[in-house]
């Protein structure tokens, strides 16, 4: 499905309707060419703290950029945002409550958005609604009601809308696209694409869930819109371990890697997803997988006589393998772990002539770059990151289109939900493009 083609099934399902119905502060604000631009932090944690903050701040001062304000609704968050900002970088910044407070009263131009899985595409939504650009970390949403509310808010605007996929700005990545797009690799027959790490306290947060009071956050705003729940600190510290507050293992590890194949392809969203697994290893309370594995058909929905498979594997309890990504062709493969075309697995002559055809066996090249990605959750100021954060930086000025716009969150969305979906329903999960839902079972599926 082609662009056109995907902006008209969303005009059928309603999502892309005009700007009249939203907010008038909608268009509000366009930093000038020479004026400083006014960011805010929605939330405070370690993906902000160790990631995003050093990258914004290692770009500030030559982009004119400056983060004035954070919002978090637990005071503790706030008041570590401020004493981490004057001791790090001798800053003032101002802590608000939560995000109206912020909004009303911070006079931002953006925002950078890093909150628990489920908010982020509320937050987005907030976000532009108040005339503000954002840099919105991923999964974009966990359901599709979320991602459809969100990507028509900001298709109605004209807010620059970076979503946290920072292999769209990976030089490794955009040498693999060139490659592929340069029509020497052949069609894609195959991917497989893992993320496997031994890790007991991924996710988990002991220490902190032993020591937040419901009286020191907000428990109604964390839910947002998901069902009213009786206050739990492990789901408010540790939300990724439990649905619907986080899907794990797809919304968290497989969107990064399935985006690429939308990216690499122009394929908007998988023809069909099987998938299983198991809380196998860690049976600490959670309700999201410690082990998956999904198959994903792709191709032309107009054509199942075309396409390929790409099978995702993640586990918990053991961290061989690591991260690979790999595309193949008849003529070999394309490994995004070790950066290099190989003709391995390719079709070698002495098996070609036994059908009487021609060889092909890919050239061996390097893609360079600064692959691979880590399995670490906090990588610091890693290479992608910061391209990535540069790239939405120069673009609230310039008012282009970033690396990754929001179609790429909506995309990969809908493959994670799909995902999710078939793991926990055990059904053969499709899409409707008409409806933009996703079906199990021919039911659509909710939380």
């Amino acid at each position: 499905m082609n662009r056109r083609s995907f902006i008209q099934n969303l005009a059928l399902a309603g999502i892309a309707t005009g700007a009249a119905s939203l907010s008038p502060r909608l268009f509000a604000r366009t930093p000038g060419a020479n004026s400083r631009i006014r960011v805010g932090l929605v939330g405070f944690a370690d993906r902000a703290r160790v990631t995003l903050i050093p990258c914004f701040q290692h770009l500030a001062a030559g982009l004119n950029c400056e983060i004035v304000a954070v919002s978090d609704i637990w005071n503790r968050r706030r008041e570590e945002a401020v004493v981490h900002f004057k001791k790090k970088y001798n800053q003032d910044i101002v802590a608000y409550r939560n995000n109206e407070e912020m909004y009303e009263k911070a006079g931002l131009d953006a925002v950078i958005i890093a909150t628990a899985d489920f908010q982020h595409a509320f937050h987005c939504i907030e976000a532009v609604k108040a005339g503000c650009d954002a840099y919105v970390e991923k999964p974009f949403a966990e359901t599709m009601a979320d991602a459809r509310d969100a990507l028509k808010t900001v298709r109605a605007g004209d807010r620059i809308v970076q979503i946290g996929s920072q292999r769209r700005s990976g030089a490794s990545y955009h040498a693999a696209y060139d490659y592929l797009k340069s029509g020497r690799f052949g069609d894609i027959v195959f991917a497989e694409m893992s993320w496997n790490v031994n890790q007991p306290g991924r996710w988990r947060r002991p220490k902190l869930v032993a020591e937040i009071r419901e009286q020191d956050t907000d428990w109604k705003r964390f839910l947002c819109n998901r069902p009213d729940d009786k206050w739990n600190p492990r789901k408010y510290l540790e939300y990724r371990l439990f649905w619907p507050y986080s899907s794990g293992i797809p919304g968290q590890w497989m969107c990064h890697q399935i985006d690429t194949v939308h990216w690499f392809t122009g394929l908007t969203h998988p023809r069909s997803v099987s998938a299983n697994g198991g809380i196998y290893m860690w049976k600490d309370g959670r309700s999201n997988f410690d082990t998956m594995t999904s198959v994903f058909d792709y191709g032309p929905p107009d054509d199942m006589s075309k396409g390929f498979q790409v099978l995702y594997t993640s586990r918990f309890s053991n961290s061989a393998g690591d991260i690979k990504e790999i595309y193949y062709s008849n003529g070999g493969e394309l490994n995004l772990d070790t950066n290099k075309i190989s003709s391995n697995g390719g079709l070698e002559p002495q098996r070609a002539a036994a059908m009487n055809i021609k060889p092909n066996l890919l050239a061996p090249e390097s893609l360079g770059g600064d692959g691979p990605a880590s399995t670490e959750a906090n990588t610091g100021m890693d290479t992608m990151t910061l391209a990535h954060m540069r790239n939405w930086m120069e673009c609230l000025r310039s008012r282009k289109e970033p690396n990754a716009p929001v179609e790429a969150g909506y995309q990969h969305s809908i493959a994670s939900i799909m995902a999710n979906a078939a793991a926990r329903t055990g059904e053969r999960v499709t899409f409707d493009p008409h409806t933009q839902e996703v079906m199990a079972g021919g039911k659509v599926f909710h939380l």
